[in-house]
């Protein structure tokens, strides 16, 4: 699990951008289940996210944020390994990984080292 004081050291636009890639990654398989959508839920209740952020959120689980929003270059290089972490376990929140999932995954591994 992903350590909080990792993810007590990210900004606000780090835990929007880090949420971008987490829904971005249940979205992978064109569904968000239910056990992602939870996974989702306590990270932002982790994150200490404002009722507006929260909503952002929201929206994102709904429709998939937009592909330019998700520019894996642009993670901070401190936080890499975080975004990292937490991706995987979003994935292996429903104990279903999909094969875009990995792809995807190991993508972002390739792009943020």
């Amino acid at each position: 699990m992903t350590k909080p004081a990792d993810l007590k050291a990210l900004g606000r636009a780090e835990r929007l951008q880090l949420l971008r890639f987490v829904t971005s990654f249940a979205w992978a398989d064109l569904s968000v289940s239910s056990a992602e959508r939870d996974f989702i839920h306590r990270l932002v209740a982790r994150l200490h996210l404002d009722k507006e952020e929260a909503l952002l959120v929201e929206g994102w689980i709904k429709v998939p944020p937009p592909p330019d929003d998700i520019d894996p270059t642009t993670v901070p290089h401190a936080h890499r390994q975080v975004f990292l972490d937490t991706v995987r376990e979003m994935m292996q929140a429903d104990g279903d990984v999909s094969e875009e999932e990995r792809e995807n995954l190991a993508l972002l591994e390739q792009l943020t080292r």
